[in-house]
């Protein structure tokens, strides 16, 4: 992200567990400078700053962070180049010997759909316990909570134990939500919902609401302007606040409160968070278009990918790099 960082500070293993594992960073995470709020199913792309064409900082770090984005470093470059080369050939989908914009975000949808059924695969086996294959309310809710259910006179913190208390019926409430069938069991595909909600249209109304009341302190069922800025940055001693925060409250009055009523509601609250007219797959398969074109035909060959490799293994059409370290026959 370009500013701020990410990560609930519970302080118990359980709570680590929960903020690590269970909850999706774009929803439950709390700032501590500046937060992005809104969900990129396709992306963690943020905004792009000055690029330096020469390091790809930004490329690597805003995706990756510093140490994922060392995972291409495994390999020499000639071992990255003729693994890359390899994935081309999967892209290039019509076999005419050219990348098209549209084929890299084809790609890099579909390596993003196969990260998150990853991800689902990971865990499915912490909270499937009767290996039946799916995973119900009571398994979830006891591999999860089941230690604090058990012993809540051990959890003597009192922002843990409220964190615990808030995000149990939360959590039941999102479960429901992903249980399209009632059955209080979810499914593979249920589960998924339930982890990444972000990527299921019947599961957005829970995004919206999750987020408003994340940001609602004062309870009045609206985020108003000092609650927007509160979320993506905490003051230290009162100081002055930063340029980016004055653009923020802009942003806030021009964009985001549509009516002008001073405040966000439900329907403002969506079209900030699950913007329905930016592409964020479309904006990074033509990024890499645009900075490997040499020729300046709109379309890549093998050639121009492969002069260009190391934008390319720190992006998501590799998946970050991740799918250089792999047997061709895996992806």
């Amino acid at each position: 992200m370009a500013r701020g960082g990410r990560g609930r500070h519970l302080g118990l293993a359980l709570g680590l567990l929960l903020a690590l594992v269970l909850a999706p960073p774009a929803l439950r995470a709390k700032p501590t400078v500046r937060k992005e709020r809104v969900v990129r199913p396709d992306s963690e792309l943020g905004e792009r700053p000055p690029e330096d064409n020469q390091s790809f900082q930004y490329d690597h770090e805003a995706f990756l962070g510093k140490e994922d984005s060392k995972t291409f470093d495994q390999l020499t470059s000639e071992e990255s180049k003729e693994r890359l080369g390899k994935i081309v050939d999967r892209i290039d989908s019509d076999g005419d010997g050219f990348v098209t914009t549209e084929e890299l975000k084809t790609w890099i949808k579909r390596v993003q759909k196969r990260y998150i059924y990853d991800n689902v695969a990971k865990v499915w086996k912490d909270y499937d316990r009767d290996k039946d294959d799916k995973i119900s309310w009571e398994e979830y809710k006891q591999a999860t909570y089941g230690y604090y259910l058990g012993n809540p006179t051990e959890f003597h913190d009192t922002a843990d134990r409220h964190t615990f208390k808030k995000m149990l019926p939360r959590d039941e409430r999102r479960f429901k939500a992903a249980d399209l069938d009632g059955d209080q069991t979810a499914t593979r595909e249920e589960f998924t919902a339930f982890l990444h909600p972000e990527e299921f249209e019947h599961m957005k109304e829970i995004v919206v609401l999750e987020t408003l009341e994340d940001i609602d302190k004062n309870g009045d069922g609206f985020v108003d302007q000092d609650e927007y800025i509160a979320d993506m940055f905490s003051h230290e001693e009162n100081g002055p606040e930063p340029d980016w925060v004055l653009s923020e409250r802009e942003q806030f009055n021009e964009f985001r409160d549509l009516n002008k009523d001073g405040k966000l509601d439900k329907d403002e609250i969506r079209h900030w968070i699950l913007p329905q007219d930016y592409d964020h797959a479309q904006a990074e398969a033509r990024h890499l278009v645009y900075e490997s074109d040499k020729n300046q035909d709109e379309k890549l060959t093998k050639e121009e990918i492969l002069d260009n490799w190391n934008m390319f293994v720190g992006s998501q059409a590799t998946n970050y790099g991740e799918d250089l370290t792999k047997n061709h026959d895996e992806l």
